[in-house]
Formats: C-alpha cells, sequence, structure tokens
C-alpha cells in the first residue's frame, strides 16, 4: 500500500512539475519531442498525439503554443539556425581579434562541425525548403556572419574581393557542398574537409602581392 502511494504521489507531483513549466520550456520540450520523432519516424508517420505523449503533456498543450506540424518545424528550423550562429561565432571568439585567417577558420570549422554532427535534423528542418524561400532570414543571418569576419580581414589587407556579400555566399555554399560530399561518403570527422576549405578559401581570397 504504500508502495502504490508513493507511486501515486510521484506521478502526481511530475504531473504538477509539467503543469508548472514555464512557457519557454513546454515549447522547447515539444520541439525535442517533435525532432525526435521526426529523425525517427518520419515527419508523416510523426502524429500530434505522438509528439504530446513524449514530451508529456496533454494534446490541448501543443496546440496552445503550435497550430500545426509545420509549425514545429519552421519553429525547428529557427532554433537550429540560432545554435548554428551560437556555436560558430563561440569558436570566432576563440580567435584573436586580428588573426583574420583564423577567425575564417574558426568559421569553417564551427560550421562544418555543426553540420556534419547534425546531419539528420538538418535534412528534417530543411527538407522541403522551397525555392522562393532559399533567400531565408536564416541564411542570411549566416551570411551576415561570414561577412564580418571577411571585411575585417579586407580592411587589413589580407584578402581581396569585389564583392564581400558574393565572397560569403561563395563560402557558405562551398562550405555546405563539402560536407554534403563527405556526409555522402559516410565521414562525419570535419578535419578534411576543413583542411581542403580552408586552403581553397584562403587562395581564392588572398590579395595580391605588390610587385617588387
Amino acid at each position: 500500500m504504500i508502495g502504490k502511494r508513493q507511486a501515486a504521489a510521484t506521478r502526481g507531483a511530475a504531473q504538477r512539475w509539467r503543469r508548472t513549466r514555464p512557457a519557454e520550456v513546454r515549447v522547447d520540450d515539444l520541439m525535442s519531442a517533435a525532432a525526435a520523432l521526426f529523425i525517427a519516424k518520419g515527419i508523416e508517420a510523426t502524429t500530434i498525439d505522438d509528439i504530446a505523449a513524449r514530451a508529456g503533456v496533454a494534446k490541448g498543450t501543443f496546440y496552445h503554443y503550435f497550430s500545426t506540424k509545420a509549425d514545429v518545424i519552421i519553429a525547428l528550423r529557427t532554433r537550429f539556425a540560432q545554435d548554428f550562429l551560437a556555436r560558430v561565432a563561440a569558436a570566432i571568439a576563440e580567435r584573436a581579434a586580428d588573426d583574420h585567417p583564423g577567425r575564417l577558420s574558426a568559421w569553417l570549422r564551427g560550421a562544418v562541425g555543426t553540420c556534419l554532427a547534425n546531419v539528420e535534423l538538418h535534412d528534417v528542418v530543411f527538407h522541403d525548403f522551397p525555392h522562393h524561400q532559399r533567400q531565408s532570414q536564416e541564411k542570411d543571418d549566416v551570411i551576415a556572419q561570414i561577412v564580418a569576419v571577411l571585411e575585417d580581414g579586407r580592411k587589413a589587407g589580407i584578402w581581396a574581393f569585389p564583392d564581400a556579400r558574393s565572397a560569403a555566399l561563395i563560402v557558405f555554399d562551398g562550405m555546405h557542398a563539402v560536407a554534403d560530399d563527405a556526409i555522402v561518403a559516410g565521414t562525419r570527422d570535419p578535419e578534411p574537409p576543413c583542411r581542403l576549405l580552408e586552403e581553397m578559401f584562403t587562395r581564392m581570397l588572398a590579395a595580391p602581392r605588390p610587385r617588387s
């Protein structure tokens, strides 16, 4: 009898804790539950009931924060981009402000490492990224991050290019292409693609040396 009472009390405490969690925690729990299910079962096979059950909330709680599964995917896409920016920014911040090649290398290593470590989630949240959304806010934020690194190097005379945004787009798309190729080859080691990208972009961006 005591065991049953203790179990009931534990369940009741857990339920009260779930009901009193802050809204941002509930949203994060729902998103994490959805992400895990989307990866494991696929988007179509995952139901809203599945997501609510995995998050430990009532179905009505899901609808309090999201209208459809598509809304969850959009939220996951935003969170993925924010996490990407934060991780890469942290890698850049570890390099000295005047170490421009090192800061570009840090961006590449942070970006490639994040991509290779989160392939399944990336493929889920960006699986239906249509052409008209290719220039999204998420991508613009990443491009702006690269532009800042490149512009600092250009001001220091390390690099030369006609347009910073175009150069940043080449860096971004080139990074994605090489990372995708590594994924297809079945490797998750970021070191080889990072070395390749560093060499290519260092040569591409290098300012011409003055003639003697």
